[in-house]
């Protein structure tokens, strides 16, 4: 199961649009959305706007970032939630942990170490 997991990340992450979505979506510190009555409130990531404008230089989300955000979802990569008109968007933790983990087996397992 983590071997599939971690395939389907690492397609994702093959494309260079969807690997600069998600530095993008992983850089990001802290977003805020703003409802239609001005009130401000912390979100977990950026909107999907806000990635697009990021990628793209356009504000609002075209077809293209919409099916990459959305692959990047499926691999399990990112998560997005609905709040009002937005959608925000965040990379799930449990993904970075996963591909770091991977990453560090490959480092352990090397069968011609230095001495």
């Amino acid at each position: 199961m983590a071997q599939k997991q971690t395939v389907q990340m690492l397609k994702a992450l093959g494309d260079p649009t969807r690997l600069q979505i998600f530095e993008f979506l992983v850089r990001c510190q802290c977003a805020v959305a703003v409802d239609d009555s001005g009130g401000v409130s912390v979100a977990e990531g950026p909107s999907a706007g806000q990635v697009c404008c990021h990628v793209t230089g356009v504000s609002q989300i075209t077809s293209s970032v919409s099916f990459h955000l959305k692959e990047l979802r499926n691999a399990g990569l990112i998560a997005m939630d609905k709040r009002g008109k937005n959608m925000v968007c965040a990379p799930r933790k449990d993904s970075l942990r996963t591909l770091a983990d991977y990453f560090a087996s490959l480092e352990q397992s090397t069968c011609c170490k230095e001495k």
